[in-house]
């Protein structure tokens, strides 16, 4: 008897020390991943940071000193200069149109595409599914793409030109089409009982429930649109229609900065702060970024997840 006891107590006490150990080493562990994970955000801040800082700091400080995390010296000629121009404005309003309609056009296009491609009952949709993911792989070349757009649909300097070629991507389309096959058909059926049609099943259905893969294409749509600068590059000749990136590319490579920031009878009397204006106009562009994604931030990683899981 007391032999039992004494091995219950010897196993009672290895048990509690081995939990006692397994308890110390979770806390290690989650203490480094708390410390991985800081530094690893305090690395993708940091560039933030710099950029923020430095836009505010004196031209001389930067030209002296370089980018440093705290300027020795402070101004706001870059902001002054920037607000003093009316390219800004301009371009603000272009990328603005650019991202909304494309966006919207984009998100309606590409869903009804995807319902197309997921619904059970359409003959073809193999072929449409293989024809998409074939974009994918080959495509018609730079020469060709120019030819369409500007030759064959005269859309050279117009915002057609960049909204136009992004409203069908295949990728986004398939994310779309692996949430939409996720979606019971008895729900189709039950509402196709009630004598709804297509179109109101998918406008009056599908699209309410279908919230986190919209959000998620939504914000993908609107960053390709935010972001671009290529489109303009190669159709838009007149800089009054260029969107923010693309200021902000010739800003950078120091073509024609007066013109495009403060036009040719700019009046700004100060010497032109260069690098504080690169920084500024950088600030400035990543606003409505940081604005947006916080209010899909919820539907982002479900949208994701679906996309990922699912083929």
């Amino acid at each position: 008897m007391e032999r039992s006891l004494q091995q219950a107590r010897s196993v009672r006490t290895k048990a509690v020390k081995v939990k006692t150990d397994r308890s110390l080493s979770e806390k290690t562990f989650v203490l480094f991943i708390y410390a991985f994970t800081g530094l690893f955000a305090l690395i993708c801040v940091l560039p933030f940071w710099l950029v923020l800082i430095n836009s505010f700091a004196a031209e001389s400080s930067i030209k002296q000193h370089g980018y440093q995390l705290i300027p020795k010296a402070f101004s706001l000629n870059a902001y002054q200069y920037l607000a003093h121009g009316k390219q800004i404005a301009s371009s603000y309003l272009v990328s603005t149109t650019v991202t909304v309609a494309g966006t919207v056009l984009a998100v309606l296009i590409t869903a009804m595409y995807a319902y197309v491609l997921a619904h059970p009952k359409v003959k073809y949709r193999n072929v449409m599914s293989f024809l998409t993911y074939f974009t994918m792989i080959f495509g018609a070349g730079l020469v060709g793409f120019y030819i369409l757009i500007a030759n064959w649909l005269h859309l050279k300097d117009s915002l057609g030109a960049l909204i136009l070629p992004y409203l069908l991507n295949p990728f986004f389309a398939f994310i779309m089409v692996s949430f939409f096959r996720t979606l019971p058909y008895e729900i189709n059926e039950a509402a196709t009982v009630d004598g709804a049609n297509d179109l109101s099943i998918f406008f009056r259905i599908i699209i309410p429930i279908s919230k986190p893969v919209i959000a998620t294409v939504g914000l993908f749509y609107a960053l390709q649109y935010w972001n671009d600068f290529f489109l303009a590059l190669l159709f838009i000749d007149d800089y009054k229609l260029h969107p923010l990136q693309m200021m902000i590319r010739q800003l950078i490579s120091n073509i024609n900065i007066g013109a495009y920031v403060g036009g040719s009878q700019t009046t700004y009397s100060q010497p032109l702060p260069t690098y504080g204006v690169q920084l500024a106009t950088v600030c400035v562009t990543i606003g409505p970024v940081f604005l947006l994604y916080p209010m899909i931030q919820k539907y982002f990683v479900k949208g994701i997840t679906i996309g990922a899981l699912k083929g």
